[in-house]
């Protein structure tokens, strides 16, 4: 496997994905690069939302697919925004910025500011691929009121790490390569990806 079709048009997204890859010499093309249009995501899961993403970017591709869907959880807000994180505040357009204010705003009303950050990979090797790889990790942080650093995307100018005392978008791109929730489901990933090959290359 040395390409696979990212489920995302998210340049931020496709631009870590690349470079914790690159290290794999596997090549991330976006879905862009096959005119692959954007794909429903109906379910209140990140896992349920990941695996449709990737078996649509297969079909049209032809090519194993990684689907990424993430997002950011309040404790207080029972797991809001969860899978609607990307469009909490509306989509018409989409706004890191409004989804930001409004999250900020919801907040405000309560004591806990404990949030998580979600993500839930999958990967099918094809359309048909009976046992996609599923990998989740979550990354836990505090919100922070007002906006900090330049570094992220999405919430991560608020999304403070007591243990580092900076936000996401302080740390630089090495730091979210060793401490994020896509890194370290990605790291899940690989060991059952390196597992699965092992299997499939054994003599039983």
């Amino acid at each position: 496997m040395d390409k696979i079709v990212l489920a995302s048009n998210n340049q931020g997204k496709l631009t870590e994905f690349q470079r914790l890859f690159s290290k794999l010499n596997i090549e991330v093309i976006p879905q862009s690069a096959f005119n692959i249009p954007e794909c429903p995501e109906p379910y209140i899961t990140f896992v349920e939302n990941a695996l449709t993403k990737a078996r649509h970017a297969s079909q049209y591709s032809g090519l194993p697919a990684l689907a990424d869907d993430s997002g950011i959880c309040s404790v207080a807000l029972q797991g809001a925004p969860g899978v609607l994180s990307a469009r909490y505040a509306g989509d018409n357009p989409k706004s890191n910025s409004a989804n930001n204010a409004k999250l900020n705003e919801d907040l405000s009303h309560f004591a806990d500011k404990n949030v998580y950050y979600v993500c839930a990979l999958v990967l099918v090797r094809h359309l048909n691929d009976p046992q996609p790889i599923i990998a989740e990790a979550n990354w836990y942080g505090q919100w922070q009121s007002h906006a900090a650093g330049s570094n992220g995307f999405g919430y991560d100018p608020h999304f403070y790490l007591p243990e580092h005392e900076k936000t996401a978008a302080q740390m630089s791109q090495d730091e979210k390569n060793r401490y994020s929730h896509r890194a370290q489901a990605l790291k899940i990933l690989l060991a059952k990806l390196q597992q699965s090959n092992n299997l499939s290359t054994s003599k039983f």
